[in-house]
Formats: structure tokens, C-alpha cells, sequence
């Protein structure tokens, strides 16, 4: 009998050639508890010191202990008595601590994304980005931003970005299909193909904007940009990210199940299909809210889940919180330098993980194993 998405199957009635990854393996290696511990530790404090540097640096300089002081004051009130200038207050509390706590949450956010679609559809090069996703959030967004929200028939940006995804990725599971079977060439030549199609249609879109300058700042928007990070649309991206993880982590034998194969995760008694619909929504639901509140940010969904793999291994109880903590320092780190690399300019948060991306995505072609495939394992 299948069991319901979410229930735990049973991996000792399977040989050992077909069992999900050992969590404990990585490598071929044994990884304590005690270790693995350490490790998320470290990595947790990586993203506080990446955090507060990007709270620091920037065209005004704001001390370490002043930036401490001014989070502390406005939480705690008088208690903590100021020694900073109200334009210093202004600059760390209404402007730079909104956008890295945006920066850690999407950065987050777009890790689990890439590493659940590479479980998902068993391809490494899958991530929101190439397979067309977050360029079918992105006409979702373009389209309420140009022509307002009637023309989407009423929906606010965040639900018309999630509409866009959803559609991108049902469209490209469904071209990639090939008698019932997903395979990893026609996935990724559906994805180009239907980004190409939608990048194309917002651009007509952005032709029809009206406003001065609109389809310039829409442009710049859509490489990614944490510009518009402020205290009130910061509720929404956090709370489904963090409920996004939470349900993941749920999920983790499902998805360890679905990387040793589908024959694997059925004979585990795994609905398939009610794994992959609830799959695709969660997944759908992250880009749409991610990209409406920052743009399309490539390069992420690839680069983090790999690292997060070659440390850890591929059992998703322990990869997908390390790649949550990975990703969020990753975007800290990339929020600083497209601040600071070309002052007093901002640069496309896009160019700078493309910067890094794009060397990672040709080493990852060549990393290939004997049957010269690559593999998420």
C-alpha cells in the first residue's frame, strides 16, 4: 500500500545497492553527530559574522559596536543609551539591517529551491533559473508591475510571481516528460527553451511600460536587487522560507528515496505523484515570494546544493539545513560586493553570482562519473 507524503518507509526490507544514502556516509567516510554538530555551529556563526559585515560596509561606514548598539537600542529602549548619530540610526535600522535579513532569507530560501528540483527531477544542473522558473515568476511580477494588477485579474505581485512559477515548472515537467519517465536532456532543453519564451514575453511587456525610466528600473529589478528590503515586506518572505525548510526537513526520507531512484522510492511505498504535486507547490510558492520581493537571482539554486552535498553528503536531513546556512551567507557576501564594487553604483546582485556561478557550472560539467552522467549523489 503507498503510503502518504510525509510517512517513513521502511529502508531495511530494501538490498543495500537500492537503500537512500546512509546519513552518517560522506564519501565513504563516517561523520559523527558530534562533527556534523560543529559544523552547522560554524556555519551558523558564519552567517551572523557575514551579516553583521554587511550591516557595517557600505558607502557610510557604521562601526561594529555602534551597529550592535543601535539593533540593541531600538529592541530594547532606553536601556541602552545611545552613542550614534540619528543618521547612523536611519542607515542601520531602516535600510541595511531589513536588507541583510532579506539577503539571509532569500539566500536560504533559493538552496533548498535548487536542491529540492535537483532531487526532484535527478539533475544536477537543475535550479529555479534554468529550468525557466523563476523566469516564469518574473512575468508574473513584470506584468503587475507594468500594467498594474488588473491585468492579472486582481492578484497582488506575490501571487502572481508564485502563478508564474507554477505554470514554468508544471510546463517543463510536462515537455520533459517521455513515456512517463523524466529525462534529464529533455528537462533541461525544456527549461532553456520556455526561459528563452518567457524572458521574451516580459520583455514585450516591459516595451509597453509608459512611466519614464519604468522599464529600466523593472530591468534592474529583475537581475536582483535588495534595494526595496523594508521592515514591512520582510513578514511574508521569512515566514514562508522558514515554513518551507520546516516541511522539507519532514520530507527528508521521501527526497532521499527519490535520488536513489523511483523505483526505489515506490518500492518504499512512496506516492509519487502526491510527492511530486506537493513538490512543485512548495517549490513554486518559494520562487514566486522570493522572486517578487528581489528579483530573478541566478546562479544560487546551482552553486549551494552541490556544496552543501560535497561537505555533508546527500541525505536531506543534514544537506538541506547546512545548505540553508550556506546560501545565506553565500547572498550576505554577494549583497556586500555588488554594494561596494563599483561605488557609488549598485550592481545586479545577478552579475555577481553569475561571477562565481558560471566558473562552478563548467566545473560541474566536467565532474562526471564513469558512465559519464552527472549525479546528485
Amino acid at each position: 500500500m503507498a503510503t502518504a507524503v510525509g510517512d517513513v518507509p521502511d529502508t531495511d526490507k530494501l538490498p543495500d545497492a537500492d537503500k537512500p544514502p546512509d546519513p552518517d556516509t560522506v564519501e565513504g567516510h563516517r561523520l559523527s553527530a558530534a562533527r556534523y554538530r560543529l559544523l552547522l555551529t560554524c556555519s551558523a556563526v558564519a552567517v551572523v559574522v557575514a551579516f553583521i559585515l554587511a550591516i557595517v560596509i557600505g558607502a557610510v561606514a557604521v562601526p561594529a559596536d555602534r551597529v550592535l548598539g543601535i539593533i540593541a537600542h531600538n529592541i530594547l529602549g532606553e536601556a541602552v543609551t545611545p552613542f550614534w548619530s540619528p543618521v547612523e540610526n536611519q542607515i542601520v535600522w531602516q535600510f541595511r539591517l531589513p536588507r541583510a535579513i532579506l539577503a539571509a532569507v532569500v539566500g536560504a530560501g533559493l538552496a533548498l529551491v535548487g536542491a529540492v528540483m535537483q532531487a526532484l527531477v535527478r539533475n544536477p544542473l537543475a535550479d529555479p533559473y534554468l529550468l525557466g522558473v523563476s523566469s516564469g515568476a518574473a512575468l508574473g511580477a513584470v506584468i503587475v508591475l507594468v500594467l498594474g494588477t488588473s491585468a492579472v485579474g486582481g492578484l497582488s505581485l506575490s501571487v502572481a510571481a508564485f502563478a508564474g512559477s507554477l505554470l514554468a515548472l508544471v510546463a517543463v515537467y510536462g515537455m520533459a516528460q517521455r513515456r512517463g519517465q523524466v529525462t534529464p536532456s529533455r528537462l533541461i532543453l525544456a527549461g532553456v527553451a520556455l526561459a528563452y519564451l518567457f524572458q521574451a514575453a516580459y520583455s514585450f511587456v516591459l516595451q509597453k511600460a509608459d512611466a519614464p525610466g519604468a522599464a529600466q528600473s523593472v530591468l534592474f529589478w529583475l537581475l536582483g536587487s535588495l534595494g526595496g528590503a523594508r521592515w514591512s515586506n520582510l513578514g511574508v518572505p521569512t515566514a514562508v522560507v522558514t515554513a518551507g525548510l520546516v516541511v522539507l526537513l519532514v520530507q527528508y526520507r521521501p527526497l532521499n528515496a527519490l535520488i536513489a531512484g523511483e523505483e526505489t522510492a515506490v518500492a518504499l511505498g512512496i506516492n509519487l505523484a502526491r510527492l511530486r504535486f506537493g513538490l512543485f507547490l512548495l517549490t513554486s510558492l518559494l520562487v514566486g515570494v522570493m522572486v517578487a520581493a528581489v528579483g530573478a537571482i541566478a546562479f544560487v539554486g546551482l552553486i549551494v546544493p552541490h556544496v552543501a552535498r560535497l561537505i555533508v553528503g546527500s541525505d536531506h536531513r543534514r544537506m538541506l539545513p547546512l545548505a540553508a546556512l550556506i546560501g545565506a551567507t553565500f547572498l550576505l557576501l554577494v549583497d556586500i560586493l555588488a554594494r561596494t564594487a563599483d561605488q557609488p553604483q549598485e550592481l545586479p546582485l545577478s552579475i555577481v553570482t553569475a561571477a562565481v556561478g558560471v566558473p562552478f557550472f563548467i566545473w560541474l560539467l566536467r565532474r562526471q562519473d564513469r558512465s559519464g552522467r552527472l549525479t546528485v549523489t
